[in-house]
């Protein structure tokens, strides 16, 4: 069974939301699912998992939440190579820029990304959850 950690920022509950579907799809596909907010954890301790789910809701001008996230996944990068990831998260503006910017930074760190990396305008609705679910078991069974 894969140690997976869906590790999530949210300001307004939608990351927060599709955080907690990942992590319901993970557990349905067998993985043993550790959901935790950025703020709950550290670079190590994500590090230690096998898999990682990676949320984190569009900011400012589409970029990551700088304060916490941001910080969190700068000292995360250099640990990713090799490692099975999911990147997910919602925004209200813009055309999803700051999911391909992750996307490609997490490609250039050498992290395999399980699925298309997955947004959602506003709140996600049953599709998106859905979507999330199926998220987390794409990676618990990569």
């Amino acid at each position: 069974m894969s140690k997976l950690a869906v590790i999530y920022w949210s300001g307004t509950g939608n990351t927060k939301a599709m955080a907690e579907a990942v992590a319901e799809g993970a557990k349905g596909a067998g993985a043993e699912v550790a959901l935790l907010n950025v703020s709950e954890t550290t670079a190590d301790a994500a590090a230690s998992y096998d898999k990682l789910a990676l949320g984190c809701s569009a900011m400012g001008d589409e970029v990551l939440e700088e304060a916490e996230f941001e910080p969190f996944f700068q000292q995360l990068e250099s640990r990713l190579t090799g490692k099975n990831i999911s990147l997910f998260g919602s925004y209200g503006w813009g055309d999803g820029q700051w999911m391909r910017d992750w996307a490609q930074r997490a490609d250039d760190d050498g992290a395999f990304l399980c699925g298309e990396p997955l947004i959602v305008n506003e709140a996600p609705d049953a599709d998106g959850l859905e979507q999330c679910r199926a998220l987390g078991a794409g990676l618990a069974n990569a």
